[in-house]
């Protein structure tokens, strides 16, 4: 189930299942990030449906003052579905560390997150992405005078 929702030159969503309300008995929290969400999603003057869903979320943290990642996850489980572009640096981290551990194991990955892995393994997204990040690399120098 998705909603449809057509871009603003008229070419239909492909690629993306938008996210349906979240469940009652969720809370108010998730609500207000899927209403955000959608609605700008919508004003999003932009062609290509991963930028829009992108700025969309962007938007909706910053509106909320929340992390990126947090309005990604709850937007995912609530049914999102869509390219890696899509979706924010930080977010893509949290599955990628996440789907590198056991679904057994303190930290492993939610069934929404399995479920968007099967969903970009689907649509053709690079099954390897998680190891062809560059590694982050913190310098400290130390400044003499």
């Amino acid at each position: 189930m998705s909603h449809s929702l057509k871009s603003n030159d008229n070419v239909s969503l492909k690629n993306v299942v938008l996210p349906l309300p979240p469940e009652k008995d969720r809370g108010a929290a998730e609500m207000e990030i899927y209403a955000r969400f959608m609605r700008h999603l919508r004003m999003v003057p932009n062609s290509q449906i991963e930028i829009k869903v992108l700025s969309a979320i962007q938007f909706t943290a910053d509106m909320l003052d929340i992390r990126d990642a947090l309005v990604s996850k709850t937007l995912v489980d609530c049914g999102l579905r869509a390219p890696r572009k899509a979706f924010p640096a930080e977010y893509l981290e949290h599955v990628d560390s996440t789907l590198m551990r056991s679904g057994w194991e303190i930290g492993g990955p939610s069934g929404s997150t399995i479920d968007l892995k099967k969903y970009w393994d689907g649509i053709g997204e690079d099954k390897l992405a998680a190891y062809r990040r560059e590694p982050i690399v913190i310098e400290e120098s130390l400044f003499v005078e």
